[in-house]
């Protein structure tokens, strides 16, 4: 199997099963599949800090840093987990910390195809329909990308309207 045969999933809370149905709608079904999960490395410190900052440094036992770290270890397990049943069909699952953006595009090198859901305003077509991450992501991704709604597509009537300027006459909103 080539690495063009590699179909990576970023599983993400929220919009992770539109995703997922995507591929198994859309990948060959000899692709190798990787699910990919990736949990902000600065949680626990940010805990950590939190701890030093407002409880005191008198009792290491108390601090909360480590039971961050092992609950975002668990939370990303039983995501992957729960996006491996639905597949239904064998896969890797790669678990990541760090910068969200970054770690999937490193991920992404090599892969035939990178599946991501929106993360943005579901409400309406349009750049806002990406989160920042996501659109780092479709940016920089150095394979083809597949750009998936995680809900109901909104209508076409939601696009925002042009800038006002050369080639577009001022809009006129109601009022």
């Amino acid at each position: 199997m080539t690495d063009s045969d590699r179909v990576l999933i970023w599983i993400s809370e929220g919009t992770w099963q539109a995703a997922v149905d995507a591929t198994l709608r859309l990948a060959p079904a000899a692709a190798s599949i990787i699910l990919l999960h990736v949990s902000p490395a600065e949680l626990p410190g940010a805990a950590h800090g939190a701890y030093l900052g407002l409880l005191g440094r008198g009792h290491p036992e108390r601090d909360p840093g480590p039971r961050v770290a092992e609950l975002a270890a668990k939370s990303a397990g039983d995501l992957l987990a729960a996006a491996a049943r639905r597949l239904g069909r064998p896969c890797d699952q790669v678990e990541r910390q760090g910068a969200a953006e970054r770690e999937v595009v490193t991920a992404a090198l090599g892969a035939g195809l990178l599946v991501i859901a929106r993360d943005g305003d579901p409400t309406r077509l349009g750049p806002k329909s990406l989160g920042k991450a996501a659109r780092f992501v479709v940016d920089h991704a150095p394979c083809p990308v597949l750009l998936v709604w995680p809900g109901t597509v909104p209508a076409t009537g939601t696009i925002p309207p042009p800038p006002p300027g050369p080639g577009h006459p001022p809009h006129h909103r109601p009022a």
